[in-house]
């Protein structure tokens, strides 16, 4: 890593994620200081009809009260080393109302929400979706703002009717800090209402939606000077930059320095995806199935999102009832496919590749004889053949020979499982060593800021390999053809207008 070293000093990283917000500081070298790091754990609203949201006002509170207890135990570290820039990590694809002066209206929906699906559906017949995702790099899907605009112009006719501002959650948090909304072009290049080489808001979907531009945030990279209530409360942040709210997907690759395209970052959290960061424009032409958002007006990154992730292992752990103990062992013991069941992981709906607006789970070839462990297999190979799925599509329109760089607590702790990325992928699948990868990027890219670090030279921390076995990736690839056809059948045959999965365990 090369850095430029000017003094003592510490950068504070936010990371605002669906389940909890997080406060970290980190040293000028980009590494996490021991024990500095304050959390506050909240649930999101999910339902069976498909909402997925948070209080914007509750969400704004805990941040504050993360920051607040961040400083509180850190007083000593920071008097002889201070805080030099604040950097934001939050979940990329949120949307919220408020007024104009900057109080809710709504709350903010998350991508897991689903209940504009009807109006992602009639979207799609409006626009031209391809031409939709060649200037925003997004899909007409219910994940981004067009379908909720268009569902809450239905919703909530009245917010068309009255001085409204259309916003992120980081953007929110820089009206509360700063006294006016900004947004960065990482968050604004997640919303689907973006146009990723004009970098400026998408004139065509605004007029189709009646959304004009000056009701959505103006972009910006930092801002200096706390708003009075704050620089009182934290003066050692009164007058530091604060960067503008980046999405945590972008920083991830930073934070775990897959930062070129010889990288690729298969992380799985509660949901999964599979990115490519990289310095240049994006592709030309986007291969069906993903999307292109930005960490900055620099750096693309292309890739796709399941909805599949450690939520589909907790789900089959709590229904089958399994011993977790041993679950690993069991699982490592089954080989590949031999269990003859074809599994679709998309209990919480489908993004990448298929974007599909009414897909479920399903499961077939039980017979009396499958085992809850056989299950289990099933499903974690259905998602490892759904990662194989997207990285075939960015070998289109990139380098092959990439380094798969795997992360996330649930599949690091899972020998068995990442075996399975491996050959189903076809490619080594090595274990990232560090940890906290989002908040490790908002705090590379205050340093960045501060001209203390070049990203560029940045190479990941690797741990064990796990080498794809070449007998069981031809076993994968028929199971991947099986997969894809009960795929079609199942999609083609659900009626059109039936209701998405519901996003239950998203945070």
């Amino acid at each position: 890593m090369h850095t430029r070293s000017k003094g003592l000093g510490h950068v504070l990283a936010l990371d605002v994620g669906t389940s909890s917000v997080r406060a970290l500081l980190f040293d000028l070298l980009g590494r996490p200081v021991p024990g500095a790091v304050a959390q506050i754990a909240y649930r999101p609203r999910v339902d069976a009809q498909g909402a997925a949201e948070v209080d914007a006002g509750r969400l704004v509170g805990l941040t504050w009260r993360a920051i607040q207890a961040l400083l509180g135990a850190t007083r000593q570290t920071l008097a002889d080393a201070p805080v030099r820039a604040v950097s934001i990590s939050t979940f990329w694809h949120s949307l919220l109302a408020s007024d104009g002066s900057g109080q809710p209206l709504t709350p903010i929906y998350l991508w897991a929400d689903s209940r504009s699906w009807r109006e992602a559906q009639d979207l799609r017949e409006t626009v031209d979706p391809e031409a939709v995702r060649h200037r925003t790099g997004c899909l007409v899907h219910p994940s981004y703002w067009p379908a909720k605009l268009a569902w809450l112009r239905k919703l909530r006719p009245d917010l068309w009717s009255r001085p409204v501002r259309w916003l992120s959650f980081g953007d929110l948090l820089h009206w509360r800090l700063f006294g006016a909304p900004l947004s960065s072009v990482s968050m604004a290049s997640g919303t689907g209402l973006f146009e990723l080489e004009g970098l400026r808001w998408d004139s065509e979907l605004c007029s189709v939606l009646q959304v004009p531009s000056e009701t959505l945030p103006r972009l910006g990279e930092a801002s200096q000077g706390l708003l009075a209530p704050f620089a009182s409360r934290w003066p050692e942040l009164a007058s530091v930059p604060w960067l503008t709210a980046m999405g945590d997907g972008a920083l991830a690759n930073l934070g775990s320095a897959c930062a070129d395209t010889a990288h690729r970052a298969l992380t799985v959290g509660t949901s999964g995806a599979l990115r490519v960061l990289y310095r240049g424009r994006p592709p030309e032409r986007l291969p069906d199935g993903l999307w292109c958002y930005r960490l900055d007006a620099q750096r693309p990154v292309i890739g796709g999102a399941l909805s599949s992730g450690g939520n589909i292992y907790a789900w089959l752990v709590a229904t089958l009832a399994v011993d977790v103990g041993i679950l690993e062992r069991q699982v490592a013991r089954i080989p590949p496919t031999s269990h003859g069941l074809t599994f679709l992981p998309h209990l919480a709906g489908e993004r990448s590749p298929g974007f599909a607006l009414h897909a479920t789970g399903a499961l077939a070839g039980l017979t009396l004889a499958t085992t809850p462990v056989e299950i289990v297999r099933a499903g974690l190979e259905s998602i490892a053949i759904e990662f194989a799925r997207i990285d075939g599509r960015l070998d289109q329109v990139l380098p092959k020979d990439a380094v798969l760089v795997a992360n996330g607590h649930g599949l690091l702790s899972s020998p068995g499982w990442m075996q399975i990325m491996a050959d189903a992928i076809g490619k080594p699948l090595a274990a990232e060593r560090g940890s906290e990868a989002s908040a490790r990027g908002a705090a590379v890219m205050a340093l960045e800021h501060l001209g203390l670090l070049d990203s560029d030279h940045l190479r990941p921390s690797l741990g064990r390999s796990f080498v794809p076995v070449p007998a069981a990736t031809r076993l994968y690839g028929r199971q991947l053809a099986k997969q894809e056809a009960l795929y079609r059948v199942l999609v083609a045959e659900r009626a059109l207008d039936s209701p998405p999965a519901n996003p239950q365990g998203i945070g």
